[in-house]
């Protein structure tokens, strides 16, 4: 196998014309660079440089062994500023998994945040559904990920290191003028004859109401399939149904209605689910320090993350586990 070294002094007597001033470049004697030039000429089979009275240049075959150098130095001084980056907070990128609900609530004062802390270090997000966050942190795309899951569908994936953000409790959405808002109480049981509003094309939440509706003894009657929280929002102020939704997905709540929690004093059948909200990384990548910090900052906001709108003090503050 070649001697990689020696190729970078070739590829330095390519550029520079000459053994001495590639020696100097490279912090070596004159003579010890021709030493290293007869060995990787030996190493060839063949001339690699013709010696002049006044420099030095390649052969063809030279030529083509010094390009070769050229790309082995490019890959180990980006080597050498991964490394830099790895000892240093002051420059690199992080990139980071999201899904719509968390974008629109914790992630973006995680971010505002993190880039008054490290206005060096850019900030990357990619968006996607479940399958497609995994599938980036599986393939190196993101460094991290914000994921969720329920108790039903708890993702088991051994490459993913998982860490718990908070819990992000399924609430009841009604319009102002509902005779629930003064109930001290509200059981899903009780709800049986009301009408639905739930996310269209097999949203994930759409699940969650007819598991939590058929737990408590009923089927859902469906009104309207939204295809998204501001637009179920909507038709639950114009009377056409109730929802559920986690909390996150409602922090910018409609004046015209009303989120309610299912009270922790009733039976398990009329709990609503609550989803974990999680923070994943692959088992095999190192974390940068830029990586680093964004998981604290996002663990940081998790623990303090309220959301004012609420209606309800059983929902109580967010809980990390």
């Amino acid at each position: 196998m070649l001697n990689v070294r020696r190729l970078l002094l070739l590829a330095e007597v390519a550029e520079r014309g000459s053994l001495t001033a590639a020696a100097e470049a490279l912090s070596m004697t004159t003579s010890a660079a021709s030493q290293q030039m007869s060995l990787l000429e030996r190493e060839a089979g063949q001339p690699l440089i013709e010696r002049l009275p006044r420099g030095a240049r390649t052969t063809a075959a030279g030529a083509a062994l010094a390009e070769r150098g050229r790309v082995i130095r490019r890959e180990l001084q980006a080597a050498e500023a991964d490394l830099e980056a790895f000892g240093h907070l002051d420059r690199g990128v992080v990139t980071l998994g999201s899904f719509p609900t968390a974008s629109a609530s914790l992630l973006p004062l995680a971010l505002t945040r993190f880039r008054r802390a490290h206005p060096q270090v850019r900030t990357v997000v990619r968006a996607g559904v479940l399958a497609q966050l995994r599938e980036m942190l599986h393939t190196g795309e993101v460094e991290l990920s914000l994921l969720w899951d329920y108790d039903w569908n708890r993702i088991d994936d051994d490459q993913l290191i998982l860490t718990p953000l908070l819990e992000d409790p399924t609430v009841l959405v009604v319009p102002t003028s509902s005779p629930l808002v003064s109930s001290d109480h509200v059981r899903l049981s009780d709800l049986a004859d009301q009408e639905w509003i739930i996310r269209a094309e097999n949203h994930p939440v759409a699940d969650v109401l007819r598991r939590a509706c058929r737990q408590a003894g009923f089927e859902p009657r469906i009104a309207y399939a939204s295809h998204d929280y501001q637009e179920a929002q909507a038709m639950v102020a114009a009377g056409l149904g109730l929802a559920l939704a986690p909390r996150l997905a409602l922090t910018n709540r409609r004046s015209d209605v009303r989120l309610l929690s299912l009270s922790s004093e009733q039976s398990a059948s009329d709990i609503a689910p609550v989803r974990r909200i999680l923070l994943a990384r692959p088992v095999q990548r190192a974390s940068t320090p830029a990586a680093q910090a964004m998981a604290r900052v996002l663990h940081t906001v998790a623990r303090g993350f309220t959301d004012p709108g609420l209606d309800r003090s059983q929902l109580g503050a967010v809980r990390t586990r």
